[in-house]
This record gives structure tokens, C-alpha cells and sequence, in this order.
């Protein structure tokens, strides 16, 4: 059975920091490409980082490049977003993927919400 547990949201102050993980299990986790994904109230989900099956290479929307992280560590099949400087609009639903394109395999986390509030 696949499952994607993501752990780690809360409620911070602006300028705080949180680690979000995600661990994998049910299939061959060194092999998807994995992302974060959140989606505000109101919006659209949103592609966040995302880190290629080796760690190798990582990517990231532009109002984030510098604050998050994104890192894997394919001996425990989890995948991490350590978000720095936290700003009230990084408020949302994060939701952790995994994407096996050449399968055209796709899964999803349940979502942990992050508040960032003074």
C-alpha cells in the first residue's frame, strides 16, 4: 500500500522556520522524483520545490529560492522542505508528491498545514 505521511507543519511567527518531512513507503522511493506542492485558501495548488530521484537536482518557485530547502534521504525514503524566514503568505495546505514520469505514476500526501501568524 503506497503512502506519503508528511509531518512537521504548525503554527509559526513571521521570520520562524519549519522542517516539513515526508516519509515514503509502498514503492521504490529512489526511483520518483519528489516535490512539494500547497495550496492556499482561495487557490490553486502550487509546485514549490521539487528534487530529482538522485538528489542530484532541485528547483524551486521564485518566492521561496533562498528560505526553503528541499533534500532527500533515499535510505529512509524521505523526503524533506526545511522553510526559513517564514512569511504570512506562505500560509497553506503543503502537500508532498511523487512522480515516476516514464511510468506516468503519480502520488500524493494527506497535507500538513503550515499558519505562519504573529
Amino acid at each position: 500500500q503506497v503512502q506519503l505521511v508528511e509531518s512537521g507543519g504548525g503554527l509559526v511567527q513571521p521570520g520562524g522556520s519549519l522542517r516539513l518531512s515526508c516519509a515514503a513507503s509502498g514503492f521504490t522511493f529512489r526511483i520518483y522524483a519528489m516535490s512539494w506542492y500547497r495550496q492556499a485558501p482561495g487557490k490553486e495548488r502550487e509546485l514549490v520545490a521539487t528534487i530529482t530521484s538522485t538528489g542530484g537536482s532541485t528547483g524551486y518557485i521564485d518566492s521561496v529560492k533562498g528560505r526553503f530547502t528541499i533534500n532527500r534521504d533515499n535510505a529512509r525514503n524521505t523526503v524533506y522542505l526545511q522553510m526559513n524566514s517564514l512569511k504570512p503568505e506562505d500560509t497553506a495546505v503543503y502537500y508532498c508528491n511523487a512522480e515516476q514520469r516514464a511510468l506516468g505514476i503519480r502520488y500524493w500526501g494527506q497535507g500538513t498545514q503550515v499558519t505562519v501568524s504573529s
